[in-house]
């Protein structure tokens, strides 16, 4: 099957083959490994810092490659292609945990934290999620009071991406009478931040996922991020892009599901016959490479019209929401072909399995796509 994108520049192009020959070099060769051990993959994190993974969005101004968000995702969905617990973490890395800094960080914050994130050399997390607040963003409950100089932070975060790692977070809290979201960059020896225990998952093993707590936590005023009470705002302009990337994410499993699927029905051979000679399995992979193509014009149409800055919310969810759904049911019909090898660890079908699920809760669940995407029909 042809995993080709369409219409490309040369310059994507060039993107594409370089993120997918260190991936196919790499990554994949070291996934298994990556997994078992479960462990943050820095030596393949810091190599792609050094192939210049974490300066593709950010202009040349700032030290960066000037990509547009067709390559990123391009790059992104090579990464996931190889290990998606990888892919997360540089994603998390070159997006969301360094786009504030990169906006609003004065010229301290950007020399000392956001320019050695861009090189690896510091690791960035970013705290939204609370035990009572996913989705809801209302539900944040996390408040800074303000006080002489800065800022006093108390609550709980949860499902922090690469927390026990982190040099630095962006964290959201409530600020001022009205209580709106503010921005805050904390670094991790700031007295009263805590990183607290791992959250063990079913997938994605290597990526790292903790609570995170503030108690008493003074942030001074430097380290605010934009204005009070505009935090919201703020995440809401790149949320279309965050749920975009995630279906690039899916779109690299996907990938390496159908490539392992076609490659086992070809050699493994029942009844006299190679697999994929049989009716049955000529169906599902049929249905796999549709649900592929179909993910892979939704993800890069909605990354080819924020690139001309007309990118919607509805096109984003539509994108996230078909990409991240179909894939899961690519990686389940993976591993029925493998029948109950697919069930073995020594194959890497269960991996794809357990990982994709990943991709289905960052940027908004499939029950919160779908409501936002029948508001936008005007429902």
């Amino acid at each position: 099957m042809n995993f080709d994108i369409d219409h490309l520049t040369e310059e994507q192009q060039l993107i594409s083959d370089t993120f997918n020959k260190f991936a196919d070099k790499e990554i994949t060769p070291n996934a298994e490994a990556i997994d078992a051990k479960g462990e943050f993959p820095m030596e393949q994190f810091m190599a792609l810092a050094e192939l210049g993974f974490f300066r593709l969005r950010y202009p040349e101004e700032s030290g960066g490659v000037g990509a547009d968000f067709v390559s990123f995702c391009l790059a992104v969905q090579a990464i996931a292609k190889g290990s998606l617990s990888l892919a997360a973490a540089v994603s998390m890395q070159s997006l969301m945990g360094t786009h504030f800094l990169h906006k609003f960080g004065n010229t301290d914050i950007l020399e000392r934290l956001f320019q050695p994130a861009l090189d690896g050399k510091k690791i960035a997390a970013i705290c939204i999620t609370e035990p009572n607040a996913g989705s809801d963003l209302s539900s944040i409950a996390t408040a800074a009071t303000k006080v002489e100089g800065g800022y006093r932070i108390n609550g709980q975060k949860m499902w922090i991406t690469s927390a026990p790692l982190a040099d630095f977070f962006t964290v959201f809290a409530r600020t001022g009478e009205e209580k709106k979201l503010t921005m805050f960059v904390v670094e991790k020896d700031f007295k009263g931040l805590h990183v607290g225990k791992t959250i063990h998952k079913m997938g994605c093993y290597a990526l790292p996922t903790s609570e995170v707590a503030f108690e008493d936590c003074f942030v001074p005023d430097s380290h605010r991020l934009g204005e009070e009470g505009e935090g919201e705002l703020q995440l809401r302009e790149i949320l279309s892009q965050i749920r975009v990337m995630t279906g690039a994410l899916a779109l690299g499993v996907g990938e390496a599901a159908i490539k392992a699927s076609l490659e086992y029905a070809a050699d493994r051979k029942q009844f006299g016959k190679p697999l994929n000679r049989f009716q049955a399995i000529q169906l599902k992979l049929g249905e796999m490479g549709t649900d592929w193509r179909a993910s892979a014009q939704l993800v890069y149409y909605a990354a080819r019209l924020n690139d001309q800055g007309k990118l919607t919310r509805r096109e984003a969810a539509m994108a996230k929401l078909f990409s991240t759904e179909a894939i899961i049911d690519i990686c389940d019909k993976a591993t029925r072909i493998y029948g109950s090898y697919g069930f073995a660890m020594e194959y890497p079908v269960q991996r794809y399995f357990r990982d994709i699920r990943f991709t289905l809760y960052g940027g908004g669940t499939s029950e919160i796509l779908k409501m936002l995407i029948a508001r936008e029909m005007n429902v």
